[in-house]
């Protein structure tokens, strides 16, 4: 601040008046004082009797903008050269004789530091004089709330004003987009958030904790009980009949209601080893789970069998399918045994996401490139020759079960074996790990039903994957797509292609697909409904004017005339506008209220709304599927009015304005004790 301003005028003078009452007569001083709004002037917080802190970083800096002196110099004069201290200048020059100020660097990212290249970007700007920073290879840098998260301090000198103006403004550049430091990858979602997501930070949330998850639901929308196309008894008399659903579980728990609601009984059969917290997992609207019986899978088929029969009793067995991933393989087998209608087992580990891009690509489709083992070398040759960043995981995974993209052969060969260390969601332990190409392009979700290989698709999703909070896959929703358009004309023939060369012709399936520049590519084709506890399906129902996955998969087993009506694809144009919305966070802190969720929860088009954030919850910035907060439905007849709302809730997400946080302790004094270890300097003549 130059001291002819109108700052320094009233400041200066205020701060030698409290040296004089404090009795200050010799040595170096630190005054730090309020230029107060309210018109009584500047007001001292404290007074130190000491030098400048900070580690005398600014020395230079105030060298170069008086001429050739700083507070130290002025210090020894004082005490050991009086005439040289009377020569001194009453005040500092004004104007300055260069131009330049110390700037304390912001960090918008966190992680483990592995590089910091937005450092020798700083140290070549013409401007630079000197940088102190702690950080250093193996750092762990937070985003910057304070001076003690700050990674650093930077001096900036020039004597043309317009080109220190020109490399402050570079250098909150680097900040902004990040370029400050490179990370340590960590594990990056390329499935889609569940309902198990949305919980607090680190901590996976499922439906079998009930009371953490808080569901909102609309009172003010009669169009959503519409049935439609929806069935909800049978001709026959189901209640002499029963169907067997193999670890229902999610979405499986609505089709198992459905059933009951058409007056079936139905039996749940748990696989070995299924966990038992996972037959839990049970959507709110699905309710309390009302089963004929609850039996569990022998060692053997036979005797599977035999206890299917057994409790069944008088009842006739009439289909057996998948409530959820883990139970396909079982149904599989046992309603083949069973003369059912089955998709069999002539093609072994179906749901092998490997086996399932060798078929295709012996089919002659687009494919991915990969490799899988029990062991590192059976892949090592393939990571050593594949592009990067390659995508590890399990070859039977659920969701986002241990699926991470990793950018280099080191990260690869770690999280490979550690695959084989840890238990899979679904209970039990990998037994094989997938590498593949990282597919670039949209992913799509194609959701369909099948009865003796005919196949009706029942929606096209594509999912809103955007960059946020330095991270580059974060989800902000899943949007229906049309199916005339162009895209669902190429993706649904490829699906149902992919389905017939599975030899998959009867139940749901949800395949998640990748449209890239040579055409669509398999992810994986999963052989049961579509996730996410079902969250979806008021959705979907509101979409095609009345039926979604849940009903046509009933209708697919137990009901071939309500089968035979059910539309080839879905309406276009649909009969609404709707889209599921991914809650996504720019700040972090304990939560004390959430005034986001009564703003959405009044907007037209708002459906439902489930998350595990409530009061008392930790908030993270949202970079992956745990540090989601929650999800949201909305629907409207006017495409307007949900655009509208749309944009509301993502100007709440950037306001921050969802959540109000407990305050914590302000960092209000200067950086006179940030531990600074390394320091850069400019070597040159210029100061």
């Amino acid at each position: 601040v130059e001291s002819d301003s109108p700052e320094a005028s009233v400041a200066i003078p205020y701060v030698r008046n409290v040296l004089d009452v404090f009795g200050v007569v010799n040595g170096p001083t630190h005054a730090e004082c309020i230029l107060t709004e309210d018109g009584q002037g500047p007001v001292l917080v404290e007074l130190s009797i000491r030098p400048h802190g900070g580690d005398g970083s600014w020395s230079a800096l105030s060298r170069a903008l008086t001429g050739g002196y700083s507070q130290i110099e002025a210090s020894v004069d004082a005490m050991l050269d009086p005439m040289a201290f009377e020569q001194m200048p009453n005040a500092p020059p004004s104007p300055f004789l260069a131009y330049g100020l110390q700037v304390h660097l912001i960090s918008y990212s966190a992680g483990e530091v592995i590089a910091a290249p937005g450092f020798e970007v700083i140290k070549r700007l013409p401007s630079f004089a000197s940088l102190s920073s702690s950080v250093g290879i193996g750092s762990n840098v937070e985003y910057t709330v304070d001076l003690l998260t700050s990674p650093g301090v930077c001096l900036l000198l020039n004597k043309d004003q317009p080109k220190l103006n020109k490399d402050l403004e570079y250098l909150r550049y680097t900040e902004e987009i990040n370029a400050l430091f490179v990370y340590k990858t960590r594990v990056e979602s390329l499935a889609r958030p569940t309902a198990a997501t949305f919980g607090n930070a680190h901590q996976r949330i499922k439906s079998m904790e009930k009371p953490s998850l808080l569901r909102i639901f609309s009172n003010d929308r009669p169009e959503l009980a519409r049935q439609g196309l929806m069935k909800k008894m049978t001709t026959v008399d189901a209640s002499k009949e029963v169907v067997v659903v193999t670890d229902p579980y999610s979405t499986g728990c609505l089709i198992v209601n459905e059933m009951i609601s058409r007056g079936y009984n139905v039996i749940a059969l748990w696989t070995l080893g299924f966990s038992e917290e996972m037959k839990t997992h049970t959507p709110t609207a699905a309710g309390k789970m009302k089963y004929y019986a609850e039996i569990t899978e022998c060692e053997s088929l036979a005797d599977t069998v035999q206890t299917i029969y057994k409790a069944a009793g008088n009842l006739r067995v009439v289909a057996c399918l998948a409530g959820g991933e883990a139970g396909v393989d079982c149904a599989d087998i046992v309603s083949e045994r069973m003369s059912l209608r089955t998709n069999g087992t002539g093609i072994p580990n179906r749901r092998d996401k490997k086996v399932q891009q060798e078929i295709i690509r012996d089919a002659g489709m687009r494919s991915v490139r990969q490799a899988a083992g029990k062991k590192f070398e059976d892949v090592e040759a393939f990571l050593k020759s594949e592009q990067y960043p390659v995508v590890v995981k399990p070859t039977d995974s659920a969701g986002s079960d241990g699926v991470k993209l990793c950018h280099n052969f080191e990260e690869a060969k770690e999280h490979f074996n550690y695959l084989f260390e840890v238990e899979a969601v679904n209970g039990g332990f990998n037994t094989e790990v997938l590498c593949q190409e990282f597919l670039r392009g949209k992913e799509y979700v194609i959701d369909q039903v099948s009865r003796d290989g005919i196949h009706k698709t029942m929606m096209v999703w594509v999912y809103d994957k955007r960059h946020a909070n330095n991270s580059a896959f974060v989800y902000f929703g899943m949007v229906p797509v049309d199916p005339s358009s162009m895209e669902a004309r190429i993706l649904i023939p490829y699906a149902r292609g992919v389905l017939d060369a599975l030899g998959v012709k009867n139940g749901p399936s949800h395949a998640e697909v990748i449209l890239t520049s040579s055409g669509p590519c398999l992810v994986e084709m999963n052989v049961r409904a579509h996730g996410g506890d079902g969250n979806w399906r008021s959705l979907a129902r509101g979409l095609t004017g009345g039926y979604s996955q849940v009903e046509v998969t009933v209708d697919s087993y137990l009901d071939k005339k309500q089968f035979s009506i059910i539309p080839n694809l879905p309406p276009t144009p649909f009969k609404s506008s709707g889209q599921e919305i991914i809650l996504v966070s720019f700040s972090r802190g304990k939560v004390i209220a959430t005034p986001g969720y009564d703003i959405i929860r009044k907007l037209p088009s708002f459906v439902y709304m489930e998350t595990g954030i409530k009061i008392g919850s930790f908030v993270e910035r949202t970079v992956d599927l745990l540090t989601g907060i929650g999800s949201v439905i909305l629907m409207h007849s006017d495409k307007d009015i949900l655009e509208s709302d749309i944009a509301k809730i993502r100007e709440i997400e950037v306001k921050n304005e969802l959540f109000e946080y407990e305050r914590p302790g302000a960092m209000i004094r200067a950086a006179s004790d940030l531990n600074l270890m390394e320091v850069a300097v400019n070597t040159g003549d210029g100061f």
